[in-house]
């Protein structure tokens, strides 16, 4: 998949929160429907922010670090656009993608779930590359801390 080709299309400089076809009870629904299959893989309760407002993503589940093979929480973040996922051990922005310290066992439960609702997950490593789209993102931070492609369908805005 060329990433930098998917990135560059969903990037509309007209829609900063969410597509224009953007459609808040369907991707709620799924996002539920990810917290339940969470719940089933790891056996458990995991946690999910619905309340995310003026921001890029729908909403975050934090699997209990008891419940996880390597002993550490992990986060699953879901970007409002194109089916975007991201998740790491830890928080977000921790590791870099090769130094993720995820078990097999945690990644095949995560990316399983992700999987099944097709959910597309972006290497992380990616996202971090300074922000150089269509959208007016720069034009609100300063030159010395650039905003990144995480922020433009990741964070808060």
């Amino acid at each position: 998949m060329d990433w930098w080709e998917l990135l560059r299309g969903l990037d509309d400089p007209e829609h900063m929160e969410f597509p224009a076809d953007y459609d808040h009870s369907e991707t709620r629904a799924r996002f539920d429907l990810l917290v339940e299959e969470l719940d089933k893989a790891f056996t458990c309760r995991c946690r999910a922010d619905r309340q995310v407002q003026d921001a890029s993503h729908h909403g975050d589940v934090l699997v209990p670090a008891a419940h996880t093979a390597g002993g550490e929480q992990i986060i699953i973040r879901v970007s409002n656009f194109g089916d975007l996922a991201v998740y790491s051990p830890g928080n977000l922005g921790q590791y870099l993608d090769a130094e993720k310290p995820l078990p097999a066992e945690d990644r095949r439960r995560v990316e399983g779930a992700l999987n099944e609702l097709g959910y597309r997950m972006v290497p992380e490593d990616l996202l971090h590359a300074r922000y150089d789209g269509r959208s007016p993102l720069a034009r609100y931070y300063p030159p010395e801390h650039p905003p990144t492609w995480f922020v433009r369908f990741f964070d808060y805005l």
